[in-house]
């Protein structure tokens, strides 16, 4: 079932997302806070509840914009923040890793909330 699908990947953003917060308090070094921002927010939180959707709404989740979400979304996050964590530590020349990692993302966002629009309909 592809909402618990999300709902597991997203506690393994969860773990990372906390254990980066983590480090960077023991280490007083909060330059990664980007990265943990957003591991938090578009692994742990926002995977979440597409997985709760599509775990409510199953007509949303068997559909094609649903698979393509899962993929395009667990593919780009973690490029754009590899990408991300090398950038805010000095490494310019992976911006562009960043920004497609980014546009990607953006890209899935938008079609989870297409299949979102089309396919949640209140039950009968």
């Amino acid at each position: 079932m592809l909402g618990i699908r999300f709902i597991k990947i997203s506690v393994v953003y969860f773990v990372i997302g906390v254990s980066l917060g983590l480090f960077m308090s023991i280490t007083h070094a909060y330059n990664l806070t980007p990265v943990h921002v957003h591991i938090n927010l578009l692994g742990w939180t926002s995977m979440t509840l597409a997985g709760i959707l599509y775990y409510l709404f199953p007509q949303a989740a068997s559909t094609k914009l649903a698979k393509t979400h899962f993929w395009i979304h667990n593919i780009a996050l973690p490029l754009m923040m590899i990408g991300l964590a090398f950038v805010v530590n000095g490494n310019e020349a992976l911006v562009p890793l960043v920004a497609a990692g980014g546009t990607v993302l953006v890209i899935a966002i938008i079609l989870f909330a297409l299949n979102i629009l089309i396919n949640v309909k209140p039950g009968k």
